[in-house]
């Protein structure tokens, strides 16, 4: 049975390969009818193939383990090529965009439409397909590169789709009416594309940039580590000081611990070592650090937001922090 890291790249380079095709199609019937829908479509299409590049540079690249040069893994390197892949598509959307205002005001005609319609339906099938693999893939790894080329690839079969259904309205059109003004749908749906690009571009430049401003993880996975902290009780008497973040699918978590002051080390390891194989069984790739304090009966603000004693047991001395 294939690795996880072998599924990844595996995923990654059907992606490159399936939109290395779409390109090419989508430019050569684009050009024989004139479309600059379709056009747009490859341009989006040629995108997509710069993100499958990255996503599957990134794939490989993230999985090196940390080294002298990078202790914390390269992890980051996934934010990095999305970020890469929304400043490309947000250039393609505007270039699509001032091409099918030039388009609306010249109303070039149209040749051969139901060629078009082919190209489009051919597109989305393929895409829906290839996007299926990436998420499936994508979410099982945790992998923000391959979850980003499958929301490219998704938005492409709906955008696809909205092509396919102004030109199907154009060749019927020709087929009842002996000169049907209708070509301006062309240029319209070029610019529906555009807008499915830009909100794509928008959602991919704010996770890469969460994960590159070390934003923490999210409050459902910050809430079931508190439980877990919480489920050591007694021997836990508090915690505090909870900091996670994320780069790629490497998660990073660390927390203070309260424990008995007379609790030997022994003891108090086996703690931490408990609370690590529990957290890294639920997340995988998490880098865990616990630091045990003595509970010596003078807390904290912080401290007492996190303790875990019994009301009529905690401490009665509270120490403001200045």
């Amino acid at each position: 049975m294939k690795s996880l890291q072998q599924r990844k790249e595996r995923v990654a380079m059907l992606s490159v390969a399936s939109n290395f095709l779409l390109v090419i199609l989508k430019l050569i019937v684009g050009a024989l009818i004139g479309s600059v829908a379709i056009i747009s479509e490859a341009i989006h299409s040629g995108m997509d193939l710069l993100a499958a590049i990255i996503a599957l540079f990134s794939v490989k690249k993230s999985n090196i383990p940390a080294d002298d040069d990078h202790p914390f893994g390269h992890g980051k390197v996934e934010s990095i090529s999305g970020l890469v892949e929304a400043v490309l598509i947000f250039i393609a959307a505007f270039w699509i965009i001032f091409e099918a205002l030039k388009k609306f005001s010249s109303a070039q005609v149209l040749e051969s439409p139901g060629w078009g319609v082919v190209v489009m339906l051919f597109s989305a099938g393929m895409n829906y397909f290839v996007s299926s693999k990436l998420f499936h893939v994508g979410k099982e790894a945790d992998s923000i590169a391959l979850q980003a080329d499958a929301w490219h690839l998704r938005t492409d079969v709906y955008t696809s789709a909205g092509v396919m259904v102004s030109l199907a309205v154009i060749w019927f059109s020709h087929m009842v009416f002996i000169h049907p003004n209708i070509h301006w749908l062309d240029p319209i749906a070029a610019m529906f594309i555009a807008v499915f690009i830009l909100k794509a571009a928008y959602n991919l430049t704010s996770k890469a940039l969460a994960d590159l401003m070390d934003v923490k993880l999210p409050a459902d996975e910050e809430e079931w580590i508190r439980n877990i902290i919480s489920g050591q009780r007694p021997d836990v008497h508090g915690f505090h000081r909870l900091r996670t973040r994320k780069a790629g699918n490497f998660r990073f978590i660390e927390f203070h611990v309260k424990v008995n002051p007379q609790m030997s080390v022994l003891s108090s390891h086996g703690i931490t070592r408990e609370l690590k194989k529990i957290i890294m069984n639920k997340l995988p790739h998490s880098t865990v650090t616990i630091h045990i304090e003595p509970c010596e009966g003078e807390c904290t603000e912080e401290c007492v937001a996190g303790c875990l004693l019994a009301k009529e047991k905690r401490p009665i001395r509270i120490k403001y922090s200045r």
